[in-house]
């Protein structure tokens, strides 16, 4: 055997090994599903199965590696499949349980990866408790709280095994251009996030039930309290009321806004302002910048809402003069897609043309880097205007040095390079994978438009959630075609690593010794 050939089999035993010990404890992540079904006396055996399942298919996994290397390229693959993973095996509940549309093995696999990457895409046909149990809808509520702050992450801060190299697991997982390390040891910074995360999550759950014990939100139950708690933090946007967020009271979803912009910023701001240092908000470029983005569209379409915009229908109709309504739909749905939580206060697709446009463009953007956000990233947006600040000016004085500033410190021409190669990438990859969505629905007899395309794909490699059209917020995505379900799966997770830390395993120099 050659020494190239002894070493991918190495890797790929060691990467596989540490896959299966995060998939082992997935099980345990059941176990609150689980005690639900015992609750409501339904789908016990389900979560059995599935915990068994995880158990077996992990500890299998263990045996091919009792001492695993971990190195940089074993990083690179172990991330990338501990995602494809946990979904895979996250799906078997769905699956056993037989119920509904998730009961086909493709549409659970695009529901768990949807979950876990904090997507939101839905293949739900009726979402709700008559074709769903409790349990196995908190498990979906649950994967995308387990994939917002990041499965290995939450790996890195449990399991000793993986503090070691830890750093570079949680740079290939983290949703940013990196993660900012607060403490000496890797492991001290992974717990540090997750209580914030975990933190903040109870903080809105308690609200929210409170708000129901009060009387200002009557459907807000209990469960639907810790069910919106999971996936708002996550930014994931699954629901377990099958007219998301309008399901609810104007209190609930006036409340839900600051959590979203919350999960839409840098977590290490929540770190450094627990440790007495509240002002690295009013300091932080990156966050002013989120707060200014989030004003200056959501006041944009509240103005386009309060006017009427060009629609003609009777939805947007009571919207129009009415300064509350324009500003409370206008200001949810903005945060929802920047952020890519994909919540709906009520069905966009009835806005006017130019409010849809506005909310199109917010797909793209994205959140903080090292919050649970997707989409390209506003850090790499306020670098791009910076930078081409700073080519005008060189232009006028082509004989000045200026470096890009972010932060009171120069970034170095290296890192501004690869923030340019990264969105012209991700863009890349959007027009191809919309054209490919296109044809595969023009294949298969679906009527599907561009826009419909274009949003899909966008929502999916944003790990936003909803789109527009048929894929509205109101709707799902159970008419695509199943191939095109299972690019989109593969757009999801991608997306959610940031494309170069799964593309790069496509390198034949990734594979070289």
């Amino acid at each position: 055997m050659s020494r190239s050939m002894l070493s991918l089999r190495v890797d790929w035993r060691a990467s596989c090994s540490l896959v299966g010990t995060v998939v082992k404890w997935l099980a345990v992540a059941m176990v609150f599903p689980l005690a639900l079904a015992v609750f409501y006396g339904e789908g016990v055996t389900t979560f059995v199965a599935s915990m068994a399942l995880a158990v077996a298919v992990g500890w299998s996994l263990e045996q091919l590696d009792d001492d695993p290397d971990l190195g940089a390229r074993e990083g690179f693959l172990m991330v990338a499949l501990t995602w494809l993973a946990v979904s895979i095996v996250g799906a078997a509940p769905y699956v056993i349980a037989g119920e509904g549309t998730v009961a086909h093995p493709v549409n659970a696999l695009f529901e768990t990866m949807s979950g876990f990457t904090t997507t939101g895409a839905t293949v739900m046909k009726n979402i709700g408790f008559e074709d769903h149990s409790r349990a196995l809808m908190m498990w979906r509520q649950q994967t995308q709280w387990l994939g917002g702050m990041g499965i290995v992450v939450l790996a890195v801060a449990i399991l000793p095994e993986l503090s070691v190299g830890g750093a570079q697991l949680m740079d290939a997982e983290a949703p940013g251009p990196g993660i900012q390390k607060l403490t000496p040891r890797i492991a001290e910074t992974a717990r540090a996030l997750w209580k914030a995360y975990l933190g903040i999550t109870a903080l809105e759950m308690t609200l929210l039930f409170g708000l129901h014990l009060v009387g200002l939100a009557p459907n807000m139950t209990l469960y639907q309290a810790v069910a919106h708690g999971f996936t708002t933090m996550a930014t994931g946007g699954f629901s377990p009321a099958a007219r998301s967020i309008e399901a609810f009271s104007a209190a609930v979803q006036w409340l839900i806004v600051p959590f979203m912009v919350a999960a839409g910023t840098n977590f290490a701001l929540f770190w450094h302002a627990l440790n007495g240092e509240p002002e690295v908000f009013g300091e932080d470029n990156e966050f002013r910048f989120y707060v200014g983005v989030l004003g200056v569209f959501s006041g944009l379409v509240a103005l386009l809402l309060f006017l009427g915009g060009t629609a003609e229908s009777a939805v947007v109709g009571p919207i129009a003069g009415n300064l509350e309504k324009a500003a409370r739909h206008a200001v949810f749905q903005v945060v929802s897609l920047v952020t890519t939580t994909g919540y709906a206060s009520m069905d966009f697709n009835t806005w006017g043309a130019p409010a849809q446009y506005v909310l199109f463009v917010t797909l793209f953007i994205g959140g903080s880097a090292g919050s649970t956000g997707g989409a390209i990233k506003i850090v790499r947006w306020l670098v791009i205007l910076k930078s081409l600040k700073r080519e005008l000016f060189t232009t006028v004085h082509p004989e000045a040095v200026r470096p890009v500033r972010l932060g009171g410190r120069s970034l170095d021409e290296r890192a501004v390079r690869g923030i340019y190669a990264f969105t012209l990438l991700y863009l890349v990859i959007f027009f191809v994978a919309a054209l490919l969505v296109y044809l595969d629905a023009a294949r298969t007899g679906m009527d599907l438009v561009a826009l419909d395309a274009m949003s899909a794909v966008a929502a999916t490699l944003g790990n936003v959630g909803p789109g527009f059209g048929m894929i509205g917020p109101m709707n799902n995505y159970l008419p695509f075609p199943a191939s095109s379900k299972l690019f989109m799966v593969f757009l999801m997770w991608i997306g959610r690593l940031e494309i170069l830390p799964v593309l790069v395993l496509l390198t034949p120099a990734y594979w070289q010794s």
